[in-house]
């Protein structure tokens, strides 16, 4: 269901601190920190914890990403979220600035919500 969920947070050493233990009973560790923050998950698992290096202020503090499989599910997504009453905050399509195969969509929930759809497959 959930492919990533991105958190901002007031004080992030301190919070990459606390989840890395907290979490690490259940087999939670880093997978990969870069300039937005460090990503957190089992080493063969397919959801991940985000947590933001700096909170951005033009972004909601919540990001839920979730899984689609394959790319028509993204464009699906995307039209029905604006549908249900979502504004466009980016239109289905590659984002290889995450990898050559990550194709999300992406629009701000009734609450202010970043919520997404991504694939990670090669299009078929």
């Amino acid at each position: 269901m959930f492919d990533h969920v991105v958190i901002s947070v007031g004080d992030y050493a301190a919070s990459k601190a606390f989840f890395e233990q907290a979490l690490a009973p259940l087999g939670v560790e880093v997978v990969a920190e870069n300039q937005l923050g460090v990503e957190l998950c089992r080493p063969d698992g397919v959801s991940s914890l985000c947590i933001r290096l700096e909170p951005v202020a033009d972004h909601p503090h919540l990001h839920l990403a979730f899984t689609a499989e394959n790319r028509q599910q993204v464009e699906a997504f995307h039209l029905a979220a604006l549908a249900a009453g979502g504004k466009d905050n980016g239109a289905p399509g590659l984002r290889p600035e995450y990898h050559a195969n990550y194709d999300a969509a992406f629009v701000i929930g009734p609450d202010g919500h970043n919520i997404e759809a991504v694939c990670h497959e090669h299009e078929a």
